[in-house]
């Protein structure tokens, strides 16, 4: 299958086609590198031993990528392109609102055009909004998020369900992420942030490696057993393979799916912080500061019907996470260069 990857370069889209190689299938990579590096493209020939075609296109701009649809035949697309800094979405919500969903109906215009029948969205568990339990399961209801960037997210899902309904012949995957963490055991790629990081691995690593002097932690008397927030931490590799095995799901001309992925089970940032202690032998200094507005006591993913419908579970565990993620950054002190 010959697979159009969107935001191809970024993290979890560079593992993505990493997978992609490993089961048989070809990458064609479009990225703009707003958000990623060109370097990344070096690294996947050293893992895969492929150099994927690459085009550098905003999927913003419909005249530019028109004509890789025209050129290149394209059996799925898994589009992962878009802006994605929580707090950077509430500062610049126009932004976001602009590319994210700009981008998004450009691919599903050019899919309808050229009569590409697969696409494979990359959402979030952000849809979810103020949830008042855990685990959340694909049943419940989405309708608003609590930032610009769930929001671009909730959005793109509704138009993403009209165009099917109105296009039948057309499979279209929603998956629900949690929180990717880790990097590929060759230490080659990895989650590399510009600026401070927003997610936790990456500013965990930054200090681990002496770039940051210690990680805030925000909130310690959350109602959770230690009093810091609780996430569903997922190894990028193992969702990585989860788009894989989506695919083979469209195959089937299954509609319209929706599946969480995430390991099923929660882990605190103190818990975190331990975990990847133990993993690296690094000690991890931590000031904790006030919670974040909007910010979860505890949301982590109830994943049993991923596993039941595409035959496909989380298999690494957190301390393979943080080991793989303090690999990378001790490789790449300054990030991709």
């Amino acid at each position: 299958m010959r697979v159009l990857v969107t935001g191809g370069l970024g993290f979890i889209g560079s593992h993505t086609v990493v997978e992609l190689y490993k089961a048989g299938h070809e990458a064609i990579i479009v990225d703009n590198l707003c958000n990623s590096k060109k370097a990344v493209l070096g690294r996947l020939e050293k893992i895969t031993g492929v150099l994927p075609k690459f085009y550098e296109i905003d999927c913003c701009d419909y005249e530019k990528l028109k004509p890789v649809f025209a050129n290149e035949k394209i059996d799925a697309i898994i589009h992962f392109a878009g802006l994605k800094a929580v707090g950077e979405s509430c500062v610049k919500p126009l932004e976001y609102y602009e590319n994210n969903l700009i981008s998004a109906l450009t691919v599903a215009r050019l899919m309808r055009e050229f009569k590409v029948k697969n696409l494979v969205f990359s959402s979030s568990a952000t849809v979810y909004g103020l949830t008042d339990h855990a685990p959340v399961t694909e049943e419940d209801p989405v309708t608003s998020a609590i930032n610009p960037y769930g929001e671009t997210k909730v959005m793109i899902e509704r138009i993403l369900e009209d165009i099917q309904k109105a296009e039948p012949w057309m499979n279209i995957a929603l998956l629900r992420y949690f929180n990717p963490i880790g990097g590929h055991a060759s230490g080659l790629l990895g989650e590399d942030p510009n600026g401070i990081p927003n997610n936790l691995m990456p500013y965990i690593t930054q200090v681990a490696i002496g770039k940051r002097e210690k990680l805030h932690v925000f909130g310690d008397n959350y109602p959770t057993p230690d009093g810091t927030g609780i996430r569903d931490y997922i190894h990028v590799v193992d969702l990585a393979t989860g788009h894989v095995a989506t695919l083979k799901k469209l195959e089937t001309n299954p509609g319209l799916v929706v599946y969480n992925l995430g390991t099923g089970k929660g882990t605190s940032v103190f818990e975190m912080i331990d975990a990847f202690e133990k993993a690296t032998g690094v000690k991890i200094p931590y000031v904790v500061d006030a919670p974040r507005p909007g910010d979860l006591a505890v949301s982590y993913a109830k994943t049993d019907k991923a596993e039941r419908e595409l035959g496909w579970k989380a298999e690494k565990t957190v301390l393979d996470a943080c080991a793989d993620a303090y690999h990378f950054q001790k490789n790449n002190p300054n990030g991709i260069e």
